[in-house]
């Protein structure tokens, strides 16, 4: 299998036990690969891995508007993780509704400062099939849509 397009993200971090936990709880996301200092994570949905690597300190944190989005099953998973994440002091904001194309998301604060969006019913896989397909046949996807996460 040959890597092509996106392929990962590195974050620095200061505990990589702590933020593989964190990445485990919050968006599924499993350990693929590991050596000194650096640790691969996967949620098995694609060829994508977010790289944790251990730094004595975090300078640029990604906040909000800066983040990383991990897409759920349902609302009430949603509604689930953002109660765990309040009683664990994680939440920084949500649920929220923006509706289509945004749809019912949260934002929560990893052991770093750096932010995880989790949502439920963004357009995304419909907005890259419209592109590659050019049609965008009852779709609630626009160029103009955004949200303030």
């Amino acid at each position: 299998m040959s890597d092509v397009g996106l392929t990962h993200i590195a974050l620095p971090v200061t505990d990589l036990e702590r933020s593989v936990g964190f990445y485990g709880r919050y968006a599924g996301m499993q350990v693929v690969h590991r050596r000194k200092d650096v640790v691969w994570l996967s949620d098995h949905t694609r060829p994508f891995v977010i790289v944790l690597i251990e730094t004595r300190e975090v300078f640029d944190p990604l906040r909000p508007i800066a983040h990383l989005g991990v897409g759920c099953a349902s609302r009430d998973e949603l509604d689930e993780q953002c109660k765990k994440a309040d009683r664990e002091g994680v939440l920084i904001t949500g649920p929220n509704d923006y509706g289509p194309p945004v749809g019912y998301w949260a934002l929560f604060r990893d052991p770093d400062g750096h932010t995880l969006e989790v949502s439920h019913g963004q357009e995304v896989a419909l907005a890259v099939q419209i592109s590659k397909t050019g049609s965008d046949q009852g779709s609630t996807v626009s160029p103009k849509a955004s949200h303030s996460a």
